[in-house]
């Protein structure tokens, strides 16, 4: 349900003192040295580089301090939100791009703008998937992409090339089809449950075939390139796990890495994972629509988002730009094999690249990728998505019904 409060500003004692003109100024001093800027802070520990980072931003704005809260992966966007709406907003928090025009709209966080040369140092499209009417409203720290994985054993066995991926969405239900005739073997791995990542799948189809769910504020998903999209998961559904709907992609990845699926869609964290099993993989760029432009895969940020009525809105916003600029975000998102996207481009990341080429795909999909669709109500446009696809998937719908459906229902979140 969406939030239909407003928050209104208050102060802390210091800023409510700022406001008291240039006679305040000497009563300040003390009190400024303790100003701080809270931040929630998702997982399970902070991680060592945002710590050593965290030190020297301090080290060179004397008076402030970063106090993050570390807060589990299920909790912590709802007690971001929940403290705001309670009037009592932390300075700043980590929360997935797709719910910032929510945010957005119950006037809870400020716009972040970005100038044209920061807008530039990222990869094409990245800033959409923080933009709701011409403003910026989160700084990007995460991305993930996704690519498609193939078993190579299972493709041998069932007599395709073992070194040759689907290129096309037509070769994919086609192999798809072989692998399990041929051996027995699901030829792909579809997730259906009633999880996010069922929508997240789904509009990775969306994206590798120029389609689009939302165009401003209109819904524009019932249309030719989403509904050959459905119409492509119905003809794969024979040839994929049986009873998508009980499966969510890590449990996808699961039976990939155990052998028993020929192809999934999954992002980098599949490659770390088997390089430590005997599967004979490899990795490319997601299969094409017939409407495609080019490579293309869903771009799914989480952002640093700046809270409404703490006083430190100015100095949290310089502080997250700091903290996601290229050199420091580079050095995150690259460590230890890289888990994460990186956000920009960089000679850092074609050396990595270059050491580590099963990253490819994921970067070229970038170029033709799209955003998470920005809704007021997004868990509503979130469950629309996830009971459109598990109707045909399952059979109690076809594509054309459930898209004329869906997008009727949503009009109600946009």
């Amino acid at each position: 349900m969406t939030i239909r409060f407003k928050t209104g500003h208050f102060t802390t004692g210091v800023f409510a003192l700022a406001l008291l003109g240039s006679t305040a100024l000497g009563c300040m001093t003390a009190q400024a040295a303790d100003q701080e800027i809270s931040w929630i802070y998702c997982g399970d520990k902070i991680d060592p580089i945002h710590e050593k980072y965290i030190k020297e931003w301090e080290g060179k704005n004397a008076g402030w301090k970063i106090a993050p809260e570390v807060v589990g992966w299920e909790q912590c966007q709802d007690k971001a939100t929940t403290l705001a709406a309670a009037g009592t907003p932390v300075g700043m928090a980590y929360v997935g791009s797709r719910t910032l025009k929510e945010f957005a709209q119950n006037d809870l966080i400020i716009p972040v703008p970005m100038t044209e040369d920061e807008k530039k140092s990222y990869y094409p499209n990245i800033v959409d998937t923080v933009t709701f009417e011409d403003n910026q409203w989160g700084v990007p720290i995460a991305f993930s992409t996704k690519a498609l994985y193939w078993n190579k054993d299972l493709f041998k066995a069932a007599g395709l090339d073992p070194e040759t991926p689907p290129k096309t969405w037509a070769e994919e239900i086609a192999f798809a089809k072989q692998i399990k005739e041929k051996t027995g073997t699901a030829g792909y791995g579809l997730p259906a449950k009633t999880f996010d990542n069922t929508m997240h799948q789904f509009m990775h189809w969306v994206y590798t075939n120029n389609g689009k769910v939302i165009d401003g504020d209109k819904i524009v998903i019932d249309s030719p390139e989403v509904l050959a999209a459905l119409q492509a998961y119905k003809d794969i559904t024979p040839y994929s796990v049986e009873g998508a709907t009980a499966y969510e992609q890590n449990e996808i990845r699961a039976i990939f890495l155990d052998g028993k699926v020929g192809m999934i869609q999954a992002g980098s964290g599949a490659a770390a994972r088997l390089k430590d099993t005997k599967i004979n993989w490899g990795v490319a760029a997601l299969p094409l629509g017939t409407s495609a432009k080019g490579e293309g895969t869903l771009l799914i940020t989480d952002s640093l988002a700046i809270f409404k009525g703490t006083g430190v809105e100015e100095k949290a916003a310089e502080f997250a730009k700091y903290i996601t600029s290229t050199d420091i975000q580079h050095e995150y998102e690259l460590q230890g094999g890289a888990g994460l996207t990186p956000l920009r481009p960089g000679a850092v990341v074609d050396e990595f690249v270059a050491k580590e080429p099963y990253w490819k795909p994921f970067i070229d999909g970038i170029a033709y990728g799209g955003p998470e669709p920005l809704f007021t109500d997004y868990k509503g446009f979130q469950n629309t998505m996830i009971e459109m696809v598990q109707s045909v998937v399952t059979g109690k719908a076809e594509p054309a019904d459930a898209l004329k459906k869906a997008a009727a229902d949503l009009e109600q979140y946009k």
